[in-house]
């Protein structure tokens, strides 16, 4: 059965007014009408062509629009904050008009591209807000000649990946592989998949981009320059401005790749393969990516841990089963294991579909609209190996925590050629990053605060073994546990300590970029880069 996809990214923009000098705002239907008014007056476009693109709560496809992509159950409930107004702009001029005539009015302004933010902060707000939801900025242009694509923030990656399969059998392009992710949040925030080891992160094959900036202007790179250019390669599009868009190189991909899914128990094999994997994983043939999940299960009516190797190989299976004979023999990988297939259906594969040969590549264009289980994503990286014994402390504390399972997913090859302020991006000499994960199904509050606090204790637990100094974290696993922002006195420091574990020592020159290009801080969210100083 497939599973519906939480994961990878996270993949949103965001945008928010300054909090702090703003008055209560005003009545909703004020607000709504002189929003519309400006919105008109912007777009020379006349008010009742517009109001099919702005909706206030009395509008009967407002809950529909709202709840299309909320993409995390936890904030699709009666008592989420919902918002005043929400744009589904169709066009650049939209996009701007959106920008400016937010700024007169009291409210901060969420932007959302694909609703894989798995902390809600680009459609909820603990302040009367305002949601621009991009996915109607959609287009995706493949232009094979040139080995390029023009790829939309509100384009999903299904919808990257079909229109690449519609012009070729043999291109690819290196980012997640849940296909319902939006573009924008994705590659503004670094983007990674199955084919980091060969090609590296999404960001890393970038030609130019579009960015609404703070006066409302349309900029192309050249016209934003390579410092602002640079910081939406990795360092969240919102803080900045809002990406319009991305031209992307196009990757070589074989014919024939091969996928295989194994799995090992705690009692038969599976602490030695894990261990063993740490040294293979970041190390082996940068064709070959094995993501390693590890989850707490019962069997046999006992309580265990399943460790899972879901891979994907450049190639032919009799390469891959040769290779993980002599590398990775803990695995006992046999051929039987493998299925070889296009690099198109092994995207279908990793979206959990069995049957990948036989499914219709139409599938990735369905958007899955206002479906969403609840959970909760945390992250870190591993520098050095967790020993044997680290290994299975960590089993029984699995089993003892009951449900939060973990995604291993190894770094290495062409990511340990990149230097680490190639772009915002600077995690690129870890060994593997760790993702925390859990969901469930039941609306309970009881409930809710268990599954987070094993989130919680399990992250505490690995302290032990994770990156120090900053302790890392990935931007696109968003975590509000590791810190917010609330833009008072305290902005820079406050930003300072989740933006030192996304950002590393890139976050200096963000800081710097953001304070140039948006010195009166219109452009922030929750875990937004920081202006240098605020503006008296």
């Amino acid at each position: 059965m497939r599973q519906t996809c939480v994961s990878v990214v996270f993949s949103l923009l965001f945008l928010s007014l300054p909090l702090c000098s703003f008055s209560q705002p005003s009545n909703s239907h004020n607000v709504y009408n002189s929003f519309l008014k400006c919105f008109s007056k912007k777009t020379k476009t006349p008010q009742p062509q517009i109001a099919k693109n702005v909706f206030s709560p009395t509008n009967p496809s407002y809950s529909s629009v709202l709840r299309a992509y909320i993409r995390n159950a936890r904030f699709n409930t009666s008592s989420t904050p919902k918002p005043t107004i929400i744009v589904t702009p169709r066009s650049y001029s939209h996009v701007s008009a959106a920008v400016l005539c937010s700024k007169p009015l009291n409210f901060v302004f969420k932007i959302r591209s694909g609703g894989h933010d798995y902390d809600g902060l680009s459609y909820i707000s603990d302040k009367p807000f305002f949601i621009l939801d991009m996915s109607n900025i959609r287009d995706v242009s493949v232009d094979i000649a040139s080995n390029s694509a023009w790829i939309s923030a509100g384009a999903t990656l299904g919808e990257v990946y079909y229109s690449i399969w519609e012009k070729s059998k043999v291109h690819g392009f290196p980012a997640g592989v849940c296909p319902t992710v939006g573009v924008g949040g994705h590659l503004s925030g670094g983007g990674y998949g199955n084919m980091l080891r060969k090609f590296g992160l999404s960001v890393d094959h970038l030609i130019d981009a579009k960015i609404v900036d703070v006066k409302g202007r349309v900029l192309d790179r050249k016209a934003m320059g390579e410092d602002l250019f640079w910081a939406i390669s990795g360092g969240g599009g919102g803080s900045f401005g809002v990406v319009l868009g991305y031209k992307v190189k196009l990757v070589p991909v074989p014919p024939i790749v091969t996928v295989f899914r194994v799995e090992q128990y705690m009692n038969s094999g599976a602490v030695d393969m894990v261990h063993k994997w740490q040294s293979v994983g970041p190390r082996t043939d940068r064709n070959l990516f094995m993501r390693m999940l590890i989850q707490p299960v019962t069997r046999n009516k006992v309580k265990t841990v399943r460790a899972s190797v879901v891979a994907l190989f450049l190639g032919k299976a009799d390469d891959v089963v040769s290779l993980l004979r002599k590398e990775l023999p803990e695995l006992a990988l046999q051929k039987e294991n493998c299925t070889e297939m296009t690099w198109f259906q092994s995207a279908l594969w990793w979206d959990n579909r069995v049957n990948a040969t036989q499914t219709d590549p139409k599938v990735f264009l369905d958007r899955n609209l206002d479906s969403s289980s609840f959970g909760k994503r945390k992250s870190d990286y591993v520098a050095t190996e967790i020993p044997r014994d680290g290994i299975e402390s960590l089993f029984k504390k699995m089993i003892e925590l009951g449900k939060i399972g973990l995604v291993f997913n190894p770094y290495g090859g062409r990511m340990a050629e990149i230097a680490e302020n190639a772009t915002p991006f600077p995690h690129r000499n870890k060994l593997f990053k760790i993702q925390y994960s859990v969901n469930w199904k039941e609306s309970s509050p009881e409930i809710e605060k268990g599954f987070l606090n094993e989130a919680k204790e399990l992250h505490s637990f690995m302290t032990k073994f994770v990156s120090k100094s900053p302790r890392s974290a990935y931007l696109n696993y968003r975590d509000v546990d590791i810190g917010v922002n609330d833009h008072g006195k305290n902005s820079y420091k406050q930003g300072e300590v989740y933006g030192r574990m996304y950002f590393g020592k890139n976050f200096d020159r963000l800081v710097k970029i953001k304070t140039a290009v948006d010195p009166g801080n219109f452009f922030r969210n929750e875990q937004s880069i920081p202006t240098l100083r605020r503006k008296a």
